[in-house]
């Protein structure tokens, strides 16, 4: 029996993909935005689409949700993220975006169709904030020097 590249292709295992961005203010808290769609905070970010890769997709998001292009810089995190139906397993890609400055916090610019609101907070808080496996992430994140590699926010066993 030949090799069939194609039905070989087909069973492989397809993610969904997210790429965010860590950004901080003078006192290091982080930048949460409240989504309009769905309850609680997130982090500025959103899906890769198709051909595009998960550092122009966190460019091309701050962009769309903070209304002004924020230099973003290296690699924190790759958080592998298990299938939740109806979601499929995911990749989450988080880079840091360092921290703002008082003048480019105050030219965020929300779409209000999107995004009702912005906060900063401390590392203490975000577990309140954010779902688990974010807010883990972005703690291991604030505490590791390195890019890190994670499973629903934590290190693998």
């Amino acid at each position: 029996m030949a090799f069939d590249l194609a039905s070989h292709i087909a069973g492989l295992a397809r993610v969904r993909v997210a790429a965010g961005v860590l950004f901080r203010d003078a006192e290091g808290r982080v930048l949460l935005v409240r989504p309009t769609y769905k309850p609680g905070w997130e982090i500025p970010g959103g899906s890769v689409e198709p051909d595009e890769s998960p550092l122009a997709a966190a460019r091309r998001e701050i962009m769309e949700e903070l209304g002004t292009a924020f230099p973003i810089g290296r690699l924190l995190a790759v958080d592998w993220v298990p299938p939740a139906p109806p979601w499929d397993g995911g990749l989450m890609f988080l880079f840091d975006g360092g921290p703002l400055t008082t003048d480019q916090i105050a030219a965020i610019r929300l779409p209000p169709d999107e995004l009702d609101g912005y906060l900063f907070a401390g590392p203490d808080e975000l577990a309140g904030l954010l779902t688990p496996r974010v807010a883990r992430r972005l703690s291991r994140s604030l505490t590791t020097s390195g890019a890190l590699y994670l499973e629903s926010g934590a290190p693998p066993d």
